[in-house]
């Protein structure tokens, strides 16, 4: 298992908490030091089901640059980019289990449910 986090993010720091209390084995990214590349992003998305920018923290400075951009196919690639360039523009945190589950865990519930 492993899971994305800024350290600095409430919900980062609640999630790993939880991964502790229930003594699971998980390997923290710290994906704004280690950012994820293009093809990486890709797979994790690919696996939650959504498109870009649905995860995409839109309250950022750097989604400025991204408000005029299609939300379609044709611009996914671009989406992608500007996050792998400015990944504090991923939501976070982002679990994946070793099964390929894969969640934004901003909440207990997203988190029990996986961690059952």
């Amino acid at each position: 298992m492993e899971i994305w986090i800024n350290p600095a993010c409430s919900k980062c720091r609640a999630a790993t908490e939880a991964l502790d209390e229930a003594g699971v084995s998980y390997t923290v990214r710290r994906y704004l030091d280690d950012p994820p590349t293009a093809a990486e992003l890709d797979a994790v998305l690919v696996r939650l089901n959504l498109d870009p920018w649905h995860v995409v923290r839109h309250n950022e400075p750097e989604a400025a640059a991204l408000r005029d951009l299609p939300r379609d196919d044709a611009h996914r690639a671009d989406w992608i980019a500007a996050m792998v360039a400015y990944p504090i523009l991923i939501q976070r945190p982002i679990l994946t289990a070793d099964d390929h589950t894969t969640a934004v865990v901003r909440d207990p519930e997203t988190l029990s449910r996986l961690l059952s």
